[in-house]
């Protein structure tokens, strides 16, 4: 699966101990980011991870085009719900996307930890079966 890694500033340290945290599984699948969170992810866990530019540089509607075209699987994005966000118009456009193309999208950890133990399961197989997505 196709697996979208995004954070806030003030939530990529959240996101990177969720990742080593769940590092076995999401090694199974190809890992997208925006830059610097992407970078961040490498350093600190040497995952192969395809780096789009930055969320306020156009790297939420980057992995946005990746939904319309049926190219990615499910949406893992820290945000931060107390600190205004210069791009905020283009973080609802991929959250609407995400529910047009029935996109799993998880905005914090609890969710994110939900998603990926059904990934691990296969409940998020479904995905996988063309003629059931979108």
């Amino acid at each position: 699966m196709k697996i979208a890694l995004i954070a806030h500033d003030r939530k990529k340290d959240d996101l990177i101990q969720f990742v080593i945290a769940y590092q076995p599984i999401l090694s199974e699948h190809s890992l997208f980011a925006t830059g610097t969170t992407g970078q961040r992810i490498i350093e600190e866990t040497g995952l192969e991870v395809h780096r789009f530019r930055s969320g306020p540089l156009g790297g939420d509607q980057q992995i946005g085009s990746m939904i319309a075209q049926d190219e990615m699987d499910m949406i893992i994005f820290f945000r931060d719900p107390l600190t205004a966000q210069p791009h905020e118009p283009d973080v609802t456009a991929l959250i609407r996307l995400c529910d047009v193309y029935n996109i799993p999208l998880a905005t914090n950890m609890g969710t994110a930890e939900v998603l990926l133990k059904g990934l691990k399961e296969g409940f998020v197989d479904w995905r996988l079966i063309r003629e059931r997505r979108g």
